[in-house]
């Protein structure tokens, strides 16, 4: 695919709204993703049949039920990065339309999933504590250290033996968080700490979209373990 192909399909605003709701990780349906962007469900099929075949989406279906998702860490890291740098350019976009959207927005900023990772302040945070730590180094290129790995067993989760890329995704990688600004965390090892938050209920989704609300055990173990001081907005 052409570079001006892939820019196609991400200028509709519908399919650009699909592809940033899709960003929480999970599988929606097709019905589901056209009440989120407000269209037809006809509309909505037409839009996803491209994102899915120009590779960003990919689909199964379950009985009559059509589910897609991003095709991969690779086209969520896309999304995040392009949606970083336009709010990074130009004039800002509308603000919210209603209490309602403010409400989503502002706890998303808190604490949000960046596909399989932790973003917004919180995924910020634990970003600077872990690199303050020397579990992840930055010397020369972001790289997990041996403490890193350590550490993670400690949590009874561990990464590949390699040092270099797991199955073509990085080990870790800095992804611009389009709300702070400033990197956090991705790659294989953001995936597994965040896993590992959900899993333990250190963090908990509010509603259906990409929020997060980060539990008072959470609250604790990020204390305990990083140092981290949140906001207390953000616990709940």
């Amino acid at each position: 695919m052409s570079l001006a192909q892939l820019a196609g399909l991400l200028a509709d605003p519908t399919r650009a709204a699909f592809c940033t709701a899709l960003l929480d990780g999970r599988a929606w349906t097709a019905g589901e993703l056209a009440r989120h962007a407000g269209v037809a469900p006809s509309t909505a099929s037409e839009h996803l049949s491209r994102l899915v075949a120009g590779g960003l989406l990919a689909e199964e279906r379950q009985g009559r039920h059509r589910y897609v998702r991003l095709a991969g860490p690779a086209a969520a890291a896309l999304i995040e990065d392009l949606c970083a740098y336009a709010a990074g350019t130009g004039p800002a976009g509308p603000g919210p339309r209603n209490l309602r959207e403010s409400t989503r927005l502002s706890a998303e900023a808190r604490a949000r999933t960046c596909y399989d990772h932790l973003a917004g302040r919180l995924g910020v945070a634990v970003t600077e504590a872990v690199l303050a730590r020397g579990l992840v180094a930055d010397d020369a290129g972001l790289a997990v250290t041996a403490a890193g790995r350590e550490w993670l067993a400690g949590l009874g989760v561990g990464l590949p033996a390699r040092t270099g890329r797991a199955g073509g995704r990085p080990l870790v990688r800095g992804c611009l968080d389009w709300t702070e600004r400033r990197s956090h965390l991705g790659g294989v090892f953001g995936a597994v700490l965040c896993r590992a938050a959900l899993d333990r209920a250190w963090v908990e989704r509010i509603g259906s979209g990409r929020a997060l609300r980060v539990t008072p055990a959470g609250d604790r173990a990020l204390r305990e373990l990083l140092g981290v001081a949140l906001d207390p907005a953000a616990v709940g």
